[in-house]
């Protein structure tokens, strides 16, 4: 995939944790409408640079560029107990500066792309973890952002429900066109959803692996099964 538009820019970018080098040297780049995965160990450092891509982590050097606010979802669906969906995801767009009828109708028409039309002013503890994690990606995806940003977003879920919620995530994507960056410990989920997949180890990105596969993807093909030993060689597993 040629990128054309950038919607996130990472050059040069170190990053210390007292004596631990914990990025080194990382570029990255996502297109607009383009989705990358990155793929690691534990502690190699993939949510540190997702941090750098938020905002969320500001003592780091080199040149971060990314397009608008970015929109974050976490493993945790972390919305507020004590608020409706509807609350929890117009709430983004409060602090936006937008607020009553037209942020609660912005939240309204969001849950209902995510499938939770019916949920509107659900308590978030009455849900499953499925629809938990559907309403995050809506409170994410409210403000139009052009650049989506995910951790490990369907780790906790089960089997099914992951595939569900990876096929949403998909039909979002489609739809609307934002940058992505995923990530992620599951190599074929990389594969499945990426356009490209990123292998970072000990802070250093080694290998960045192209999947030009046709969407929806065939996890059974010879293709898939390369680009997935590909990944999986890349990250020491044999």
């Amino acid at each position: 995939m040629t990128i054309t538009t950038s919607v996130a820019t990472l050059a040069g970018i170190d990053k210390w944790y007292g004596d631990s080098h914990v990025l080194c040297s990382v570029d990255l780049e996502v297109g607009r409408g383009e989705i990358v995965a990155l793929v690691g160990r534990s502690g190699s450092g993939k949510s540190t640079i997702l941090r750098v891509l938020a905002g969320l982590s500001t003592d780091h050097t080199g040149r971060r560029d990314v397009a608008g606010h970015p929109a974050v979802a976490f493993q945790e669906p972390r919305l507020f107990p004590w608020k409706s969906l509807r609350q929890n995801v117009s709430y983004g767009l409060n602090t936006a500066g937008v607020t009553g009828e037209p942020a609660l109708a912005a939240a309204d028409a969001t849950l209902a792309e995510v499938g939770l039309g019916d949920k509107l002013n659900a308590w978030p503890l009455t849900l499953s973890g499925g629809q938990a994690q559907r309403a995050a990606l809506a409170r994410a995806l409210v403000g139009e952002p052009e650049l989506l940003l995910l951790d490990e977003p369907f780790g906790a879920l089960d089997a099914l429900t992951r595939l569900s919620m990876q096929s949403l995530l998909l039909d979002l994507w489609s739809r609307h066109r934002f940058g992505i960056l995923l990530v992620t410990h599951d190599v074929d989920e990389a594969v499945a959803l990426a356009d490209r997949v990123l292998v970072l180890e000990d802070g250093a990105v080694i290998d960045s692996v192209p999947v030009s596969l046709d969407r929806p993807r065939d996890r059974g093909t010879a293709e898939f099964s390369r680009i997935r030993s590909r990944l999986l060689g890349a990250l020491g597993v044999h």
